[in-house]
């Protein structure tokens, strides 16, 4: 891609080794050291103390009202588009074979769950009344009943943890299909870094986020059916053991019927209450959180996917800063979500100190007046405590819920995103390239604009027929649009008007200047985007020798991080040996042959002009060498004001008894030297 091509001027993205295009503007703060002049140095701060200092106080906004409900119902929204999706995992037709019977099994051993939950606390009751009457016979039936009680809770908890977590894994499965396929269609995944929008990151969605997206609800439904069965089926047991208690109050009695129902109703609404009161800014804090250490592994993968020119241009202090800065955010970020999580734990633990107390206590007047047995109040203890765990499960896992609504709301902003460009691919949106397929060229553009996602207009007005066959090569100066315009052609760059047609079922090949080699074998990167079986060894070794790459042959079978390891001629060879593998009719090459000497070009854009019969070439380049490579030139001026316009299209072919222009120009050139040494 050209350096001053006006995609970069205007989106300010670099094209990557796969002609993708990547983030360079994230922030980035110089490293500062102190002057030797200066009289004092102070001392260097930790990135734990630089976290530590607040944030700057935000302006005051008259709006703030406004926006806050405009983000409410933003996030809203985005949960809605979440479970428009992730619901189809139970479609008939299109979603997981087995989700309806996982879904039904396990709500079986939530049921199985609670049954095996109430025999042991009805056992409970028995136990401790026989061993209040001293029965040992007793004693020893319920010993024995013991440990198949137990087994049987136990199994149906192992039961239970296989459904829920192979509904999980199927639900995540089927899910990151869905997303991963749509966002891979038609160059999304390219498209999604030219526009603007909440999708950056998309490997950490695609990841964390997703998995997040599919765990926490099932742990979730599980939970609160649990919970709500279990709360239901021991309030009936704190309602029937419990009865009424009287209490005496300035020589007045006062009858207060299920008395242990209403204390347990009430303490779970103080603890749940305060619990929500204290934990209220979970969700922003988390999602915050969350997208800090995003932002610090995209910066992270980012110095390592540009090691080399880091490491070239010695950058490394300059970007230690940047990655500091990142991860005091980070920090900062951790301290927030440690001070909600401080907040909840007071809550938290001293409801669990004092639940298993409190019905004791409670039991204790009954108890001592012969109206309630050992065994009663035991069980009473044991049901007051799970009411307690049932109302409080909604509470205790409000920081995982939190978690969730965070996880799900970034994944369905990649989702918003894709869906948006799916739109404009169906003809819903404007500023879209129509494509078509035509039988009697290889390519025509036909009153083509290539625009910015904005509307800018990067090329405009172009009307071009490539025949099958043409050699064509367009130039013009950094930043004319050459670049956006065969990236237009190869149907990675959609924004703009007009119409551009392609070879009926021709196959088209996109040559970029920085190639893409996979990890894995250097058969493999040979064979990309094939698979490495498609060819045998000898073919491939064949290809390597044409290419100039035969010092490799013995190598094809190696894995190496052929990515660091080829030099960039090196790899521009690798993608013409790609070509000779592949046989696609239409090549477009952006640049592919900068990296090579003059005489390496030659030799392999020979290769391809006089090998490959039948083959389209649509070439970017500036050296004037190409030229005879190509029987036309296209030309690109860039004007003051709308996009780049084609100035001319010259024939570069000989006419009988003519020679090419090429080599008149090159005739002139030495022709002067020699009149002059004349």
């Amino acid at each position: 891609m050209s350096d001053g091509d006006p995609a970069n001027a205007k989106t300010g993205p670099a094209p990557d080794a796969a002609g993708r295009l990547t983030r360079d503007d994230a922030p980035k703060i110089s490293g500062e050291s102190n002057s030797p002049d200066t009289p004092e140095a102070a001392p260097e701060k930790s990135l734990d103390d630089s976290a530590a200092e607040p944030e700057a106080p935000a302006q005051p906004d008259s709006d703030a009202e406004d926006e806050a409900e405009k983000e409410k119902l933003r996030r809203r929204a985005l949960l809605g588009r979440f479970w428009a999706s992730a619901k189809g995992f139970w479609s008939p037709r299109q979603g997981d074979r087995l989700a309806w019977p996982l879904t039904i099994g396990i709500a079986l051993l939530v049921i199985l769950a609670v049954l095996a939950q109430y025999g042991i606390n009805v056992w409970n009751r028995k136990i401790f009344d026989a061993l209040e009457k001293r029965d040992s016979a007793t004693v020893l039936v319920l010993a024995m009943v013991f440990f198949p009680l137990a087994a049987a809770s136990v199994g149906v908890g192992v039961a239970s943890v296989y459904g829920r977590m192979s509904m999980q894994r199927r639900w995540r499965a089927w899910l990151s299909d869905h997303v991963l396929d749509r966002w891979l269609k038609n160059g999304r995944y390219y498209q999604l870094n030219l526009v603007s929008g909440d999708h950056q990151n998309p490997e950490g969605r695609l990841t964390e986020d997703l998995r997040v997206s599919t765990d926490a609800p099932i742990d979730f439904a599980v939970g609160v059916s649990t919970a709500s069965l279990s709360a239901l089926t021991f309030i009936a047991v704190l309602w029937t053991i419990g009865g009424a208690l009287t209490v005496p109050l300035g020589g007045t009695e006062f009858t207060i019927p299920g008395f242990l129902v209403i204390a347990a109703v009430l303490y779970a609404a103080i603890a749940s209450g305060a619990m929500a009161i204290v934990g209220r800014s979970f969700v922003a804090v988390s999602e915050a959180k969350n997208q800090a250490e995003a932002d610090y592994r995209y910066n992270l993968t980012r110095v390592r996917e540009n090691g080399e020119s880091i490491a070239l241009l010695g950058g490394e202090e300059e970007e230690r800063a940047g990655l500091n800065r990142s991860f005091i955010e980070v920090l900062r970020k951790w301290r927030a979500l440690c001070a909600q999580h401080m907040r909840t734990t007071i809550v938290s633990h001293g409801s669990g100190i004092i639940a298993p107390v409190l019905p004791i206590i409670l039991c204790a007047p009954k108890f001592l007046d012969g109206s309630m047995s050992l065994g009663q109040v035991m069980q009473a203890a044991s049901a007051f405590t799970i009411v307690q765990a049932a109302f409080a499960w909604l509470v205790d896992n409000y920081p995982r819920l939190a978690e969730w609504t965070a996880g799900a709301r970034r994944i369905s902003s990649l989702m918003v995103s894709v869906d948006a460009l799916e739109k404009a691919e169906t003809g819903q949106g404007i500023n879209r390239i129509k494509r078509a397929d035509i039988t009697d060229a290889a390519i025509r553009m036909k009153d083509l604009v290539v625009s910015l996602d904005n509307g800018t207009a990067v090329v405009d007005d172009t009307d071009v027929v490539v025949k099958k066959g043409e050699r064509v090569l367009v130039a013009g100066a950094s930043g004319s649009g050459k670049s956006t315009l065969v990236r237009a052609i190869s149907g990675l760059w959609p924004w703009g008007g007009g119409e551009i047609a392609i070879q009926q079922n021709a196959r088209l090949f996109l040559l970029p200047q920085r190639p893409y080699v996979p990890t894995g074998t250097l058969r493999r990167a040979i064979a990309y985007p094939g698979a490495a079986e498609d060819w045998d060894l000898d073919t491939i070794k064949n290809a390597l020798d044409r290419v100039g790459l035969g010092h490799l042959k013995d190598r094809v079978e190696e894995e190496a991080p052929w990515d660091q390891t080829l030099s960039g001629g090196e790899k521009q060879r690798l993608t013409v040996a790609r070509v000779l593998l592949h046989r696609p009719d239409i090549i477009v090459l952006d640049e592919a042959t900068a990296a090579l000497d003059p005489k390496s070009q030659d030799d392999l854009m020979r290769l391809l002009s006089e090998e490959m019969e039948g083959l389209t070439i649509l070439s970017v380049g500036h050296r004037p060498e190409l030229e005879q490579f190509h029987s036309r030139k296209l030309t690109l001026e860039r004007r003051d004001k709308g996009g780049a316009k084609l100035v001319s299209d010259i024939l570069l072919v000989r006419p009988p008894g003519q020679p090419r222009l090429i080599e008149r120009l090159l005739r002139r050139t030495t022709a002067k030297p020699q009149r002059q040494a004349a």
